[in-house]
């Protein structure tokens, strides 16, 4: 049985007494102290400050200054918000980085401009289990211009590591032919995390471009998208960034690249002299050539809400809150799942973690569903992973220790044989 006085609970206290981001939780909208959401990987929480700026975009923008206020701040927030995410979360300098659309149809963007930029090639490569959607995307371009789409399994408590990404680029007949790489930095079921520089240095050995997922990763772990030699990413804003629940998603395009890729959907946002109104297409020498419509202004605008706030502590202490947290979680994991039959789903070793772990058991559907009736909120991810995602900004220690001795008890009581196997639409 599990050794329930190793860890108890004043010491969960103690570590949320010493937290130098303890008061960042006060920045945020907690209408009920007793809910423990573990779930901030999937949807972040809303921020005070995110209340107050649809306030202002919604009354005074909207409603007293109406269209003036293009001119006077909606035209450019798609790169306005997308150089303040460069900056103090991506790793990325001006112009390369807009807010957009969702991160499916940024990833089309990018892909279809990437597979263009490199003619005369005619294989895609990416994780078998990568994301649903950048598969999907990546097997309809496939599909639709006949070329072959070759999926690698990785092992999922690693992820994509360069010397297997190196083996297969090398292999029997792929030599000269892969155009595109399209990866996820943090891996969504075991948030193990890749090491951007290694797999772009592999990648570009072999002639091909790079695209990277950061959905998992944005907000919770440094990135140096310019540094490591990335040539594209995209990712969404409203998990780790707190941008709301389908906020508008961000792309980055390398500038070294710029002027020789050639997005697929032609809109006037991403024309020169827009307002010229004149024939032809003329793209802007940005990333703003990937913009295509009219902006979402209010979700932009509640994207650089939720953005400041984090940006205000910096990446480097919501990293070091999240691996606190990770480590306290696996700690608490080792001492009381273990022993139930649970096996650990995720990296033991924090530099190749991202800010979520995953418990595996053969139940853990309906472990997910009693958690959820006792005010304990994580996720499930087929076929047996518990998900527990522990926002930095956000989640306490006492958080973490009242979740896992919930799911240690729900165990122990076999309570969750009475919820029903019936899976929801929403896991």
């Amino acid at each position: 049985m599990p050794d329930t006085t190793a860890h108890p609970r004043n010491d969960a206290e103690h570590r949320d007494a010493t937290d130098p981001l303890a008061s960042l939780r006060t920045r945020f909208v907690i209408p009920d102290e007793k809910l423990i959401y573990l779930d901030g990987n999937s949807l972040g929480r809303l921020s005070k400050a995110s209340l107050d700026r649809v306030r202002e975009v919604v009354a005074d923008e909207w409603g007293d200054r109406l269209i003036r206020s293009w001119n006077e701040r909606w035209q450019t927030l798609p790169q306005t918000v997308g150089d303040y995410l460069g900056q103090h979360f991506l790793g990325a300098a001006p112009g390369q980085v807009v807010v957009s659309d969702s991160t499916s149809v940024n990833l089309y963007k990018l892909a279809s401009a990437a597979l263009d930029a490199r003619p005369g090639r005619d294989v895609i490569v990416s994780d078998l289990n990568n994301f649903p959607t950048d598969r999907y995307i990546l097997e309809g371009l496939a599909a639709a211009r006949g070329l072959e789409l070759k999926l690698v399994e990785f092992d999922e408590l690693l992820g994509p590591t360069a010397d297997q990404l190196r083996a297969v680029l090398d292999g029997d007949g792929l030599a000269g032919r892969i155009a595109l790489v399209s990866l996820s930095q943090v891996d969504y079921r075991s948030a193990a995390l890749a090491d951007l520089a290694a797999v772009n240095q592999v990648v570009h050995e072999a002639g091909a471009l790079v695209l990277w997922d950061l959905c998992h990763s944005a907000g919770s772990v440094p990135i140096e998208l310019d540094a490591s030699g990335t040539d594209f990413a995209v990712g969404c804003t409203y998990k780790y960034l707190n941008g709301g629940p389908g906020s508008p998603a961000f792309l980055y395009a390398n500038a070294s690249l710029i002027d020789g890729v050639r997005q697929p959907i032609w809109g006037w946002y991403g024309q020169n002299d827009q307002f010229a109104m004149g024939q032809g297409y003329d793209p802007v020498p940005s990333a703003t050539r990937f913009l295509v419509g009219t902006p979402q202004v209010v979700g932009v605008s509640l994207v650089e809400a939720g953005a400041q706030v984090l940006a205000e502590v910096g990446i480097k202490p919501l990293r070091d809150k999240g691996v606190a947290l990770t480590e306290f979680a696996i700690e608490l994991f080792d001492a009381w799942l273990a022993p139930l039959g649970f096996t650990l789903g995720s990296p033991r070793d924090s530099a190749v973690r991202g800010s979520h772990v995953s418990v595996r058991h053969p139940e853990a559907y309906r472990i997910c569903r009693a958690l959820i009736e006792q005010d304990v909120i994580p996720d499930f991810r087929t076929p047996d992973r518990v998900r527990l995602g522990m926002a930095p900004a956000t989640t306490r220690f006492v958080d973490v220790w009242d979740a896992f001795d919930a799911m240690r008890r729900i165990v122990e009581t076999k309570a969750y044989e009475q919820i029903d196997p019936t899976r929801t639409d929403v896991t």
